[in-house]
């Protein structure tokens, strides 16, 4: 085997996905590697989980402050190894800040020991709950948002007593290194494993969910989540999966028309379109149809991709999405869509310039699949009960984004989708008490808020006998017949009165 081919096997090379420039070189990780990460975590899991919430509060925050320090390096970074305009880096960076902070300073709240009632039957106890760290949580992270929506998994799961083993994405490894390596820096007191990286392709990622970890934390593809979910099956290790969406806009007839398209275009081609949450799919009412569209196609006559700093987005990160996005164009095109701006010849390298079809066919892949692309499907309705019957035919249901003066919650309530934003896109992502999430194709559990953190912990109910009642041992031997027919007595005046 020459030196060439033995290096291919241990190395990942990340490039610059604009120039090909070589960014860096990983070393890949094997099985073995993984478990021993894992294990050194599990180790580190006795200190971390130990300490007070206070204490971590203090570890995570220096975390974040240390990469306010580094902010500028991460997001030169970041530009360059997801392609992303750098002020794009620093939005991503804004908010994952946001979410440590969120996670750090409400733990306690979310997770201290509870107390709740034990009912009439057993009021000689005292009755809790617990919330417990799991201990090692895996994460394998996606390359689209690699700071941010990670973070989502990290640093809750960190600020619940787990420690936690991070695979980043092989097209933004250097991101996810720089990360982990930012939070040891902070923190240089705490034992090696509290958050630690493992670099690989898709073999790295297998080997972490067949490790010995307490729970897998996935945002991918629902293919990859399905596999991920299969193989987590063998050791009933629990998952956490973000798959993904194919997310709706609804522009009622009393719609903001000029907020309406501005936000639809932002959010169809900000990324290059490689967004899980961003806008997919627009049912715009019938009596503003032509106003909408028309404003959405100024907006994005005007907005190009590139990777200087007059560019509104960069190049495509992943190369082999570049097809898809072509496939789905001219899909939408040969059934009866029509292209208001743009076309195939829109697809230009790694650059994608914005594309609008208005009218295709609700069949074709261009409105089914999801095209992680900077293009956006605009179909007229009726009214608002066809829009919303759309808008939920669709095997995802993450994100959701309503347009109306007077109707947009009562709307909002009747889509299928894990978060919905009202005369706003997006709003939900930067709310960090909102959970995040979807169901179906779009996955399982939920990041972020008080249910993101509860995803990483298991509750632990106590019992507490108080004091005894004579007679009244109802979970022994001991008890009386005269018990048993008191009970008899109580219990309809207790239960049996609901009519």
């Amino acid at each position: 085997m020459s030196t060439t081919e033995s290096l291919a096997e241990t190395t990942l090379t990340s490039v610059d996905p604009a120039t090909g420039e070589v960014i860096a070189s990983h070393r890949i990780a094997d099985e073995q590697e993984v478990h021993a990460a894992v294990d050194r975590a599990r180790t580190a899991a006795a200190t971390w989980g130990a300490l007070t919430y206070d204490d971590r509060k203090r570890h995570l925050l220096r975390w974040a402050s240390r990469l306010v320090e580094k902010s500028d390096e991460l997001c030169d970074l970041i530009h360059a190894e997801n392609g992303k305009p750098k002020d794009d880096a620093f939005l991503e960076l804004l908010l994952a800040l946001e979410h440590i902070s969120w996670a750090a300073k409400n733990a306690e709240k979310v997770l201290k020991t509870k107390k709740v009632s034990p009912g009439a039957l057993m009021s000689n106890f005292g009755a809790y709950i617990e919330q417990r760290p799991l201990g090692v949580i895996g994460v394998i992270g996606p390359w689209n948002y690699p700071v941010y929506t990670p973070n989502g998994s990290i640093a809750y799961a960190l600020a619940a007593g787990n420690t936690v083993v991070y695979k980043p994405s092989e097209y933004s490894t250097s991101i996810g290194n720089f990360v982990a390596r930012a939070f040891s820096e902070a923190n240089p007191d705490l034992p090696d494993g509290v958050f630690t990286t493992i670099n690989g392709y898709g073999a790295t990622g297998a080997a972490l969910v067949r490790s010995d970890i307490d729970k897998i934390a996935f945002t991918g593809s629902a293919a990859t989540g399905k596999k991920i979910m299969a193989a987590a099956a063998d050791k009933l290790t629990p998952v956490l999966l973000e798959c993904g969406g194919k997310d709706a806009v609804i522009v009622a007839a009393d719609a903001d028309i000029k907020a309406a398209a501005d936000a639809v275009a932002y959010g169809a081609t900000m990324n290059s379109g490689q967004t899980c949450a961003g806008v997919e799919r627009v049912y715009v009412d019938a009596s503003i149809r032509d106003q909408f569209v028309d404003e959405v196609k100024k907006i994005l006559s005007n907005v190009h991709p590139g990777s200087d700093s007059k560019a509104s987005y960069g190049p495509m990160t992943m190369p082999s999405q570049i097809d898809i996005v072509r496939r789905h164009i001219e899909d939408a095109l040969k059934n009866g869509g029509t292209a208001v701006l743009g076309g195939p010849e829109s697809v230009k390298g790694p650059y994608i310039e914005p594309v609008v079809l208005v009218d295709v066919d609700e069949n074709s892949a261009a409105v089914r699949e999801e095209t992680f692309g900077p293009t956006v499907t605009i179909r007229t309705v009726q009214n608002i009960d066809e829009a919303v019957r759309l808008a939920n035919d669709s095997t995802y249901s993450l994100g959701s984004t309503v347009f109306s003066r007077k109707q947009g919650l009562e709307i909002a309530r009747r889509i299928k989708a894990g978060a919905t934003s009202v005369n706003s896109v997006l709003g939900f992502a930067a709310i960090s008490a909102l959970p995040f999430g979807g169901g179906r194709d779009s996955g399982i559990g939920r990041i972020h808020g008080a249910p993101g953190m509860l995803e990483f912990t298991a509750p632990h109910s106590i019992a507490v006998q108080r004091f005894a009642i004579p007679g009244m041992a109802l979970l022994s031997y001991s008890r009386t017949e005269r018990t048993m027919k008191l009970l008899r007595r109580v219990v309809p005046l207790l239960h049996g009165r609901n009519k």
